[in-house]
């Protein structure tokens, strides 16, 4: 295995130029990632932008919605999205540039989702309720948004691709939503910590053992519950039935192993799947677009939305 060399080039950088997030409370962290952030002088254009409230399980959830650049006839995808972030930060502008360029690719309306961070008010499972809530209402008000109700997607990244398996399990448990179908990069899958690639990963690629650790105490302190399939998907007894899901999975990054594990359980139990294995790429790949990378695995997984749902591929 090769890291991507343009990734190379400064992973040491990036490395040590992470907080140590595990040394603070989660309102500390939440203040330090946002102080990093630096927002595009020129965001990537689209139709609309729109943020408002939709109901909640606890309350209002705020939603962040982009309806894609060029013209279609008809309706169009709808992806529900989770943003990344250990469950404790990152936000609707952390993940603006993503959330425009999947409209923009997949041609579909975002519903990028602001769900309860880790916190007092935001442990398990606050966040992964909030998401449901907003698939729930995007299926009921999908005309409303322009979208198709036979493609309404859940997606994440991260954390967030946790949020979005879990959806998707959720939905098939309380039939809720009709899914057409999950994209989950690098997801957070299991709170197993003794891997091959926590081991080859944990230090020195940007996403370290201890950061990855502190994130499940905030968001799941009680051990005991970080082995129900809506903490940690990879042990639902039972995946049949789920639709069908889009892996992306870094060469480079401690939770490789926990995402081919899932894509591996999902093929056993007969849910038509994909992976996309970027051997080069470190986890956050796929925000971090100056990277040639990470335009490549955008534009694979905008196509295979595009394919999964029948409709022409953009870009």
């Amino acid at each position: 295995m090769s890291l991507d060399p343009q990734i190379a080039t400064i992973i040491e950088t990036l490395d040590s130029g992470f907080p140590a997030v595990h040394t603070m409370t989660g309102e500390q962290a939440r203040a330090a990632i946002r102080s990093r952030f630096v927002p595009a002088a020129e965001p990537e254009p689209v139709a609309s932008v729109e943020d408002r409230t939709v109901p909640g399980p606890d309350g209002p959830v705020t939603v962040r919605i982009y309806r894609p650049a060029a013209a279609t006839d008809g309706p169009v995808p709808t992806m529900v999205y989770a943003h990344g972030g250990g469950w404790v930060f990152c936000d609707l502008d952390s993940h603006d540039g993503l959330c425009r360029a999947f409209a923009n690719g997949m041609s579909a309306v975002v519903v990028s989702v602001h769900y309860r961070r880790a916190s007092e008010e935001g442990r398990w499972p606050a966040a992964a309720e909030d998401v449901y809530a907003v698939a729930a209402w995007a299926a009921e008000t999908i005309g409303e948004l322009g979208g198709d109700l036979s493609a309404l997607l859940v997606g994440g990244d991260s954390a967030g691709g946790n949020l979005a398996a879990v959806t998707a399990l959720m939905a098939r448990d309380r039939r809720g939503p009709a899914l057409a179908g999950q994209l989950l990069l690098y997801p957070v899958i299991a709170a197993n910590f003794d891997t091959e690639s926590y081991r080859r990963f944990g230090e020195g690629f940007y996403n370290p053992l201890a950061a990855l650790q502190w994130y499940w105490d905030q968001y799941v302190p009680n051990l005991a519950d970080r082995v129900n399939p809506y903490a940690s998907p990879l042990h639902a007894d039972d995946l049949s039935g789920l639709p069908p899901a889009i892996t992306v999975v870094a060469g480079h990054d401690p939770l490789r192993d926990e995402g081919l594990a899932y894509t591996e359980a999902l093929e056993a139990a007969g849910v038509e799947t994909i992976c996309r294995y970027f051997d080069g790429g470190v986890h956050g790949f796929m925000t971090m677009p100056t990277f040639d990378i990470c335009g490549r695995a955008r534009a694979r997984v905008c196509a295979d939305i595009a394919e999964l749902v029948g409709r022409p591929v953009t870009n």
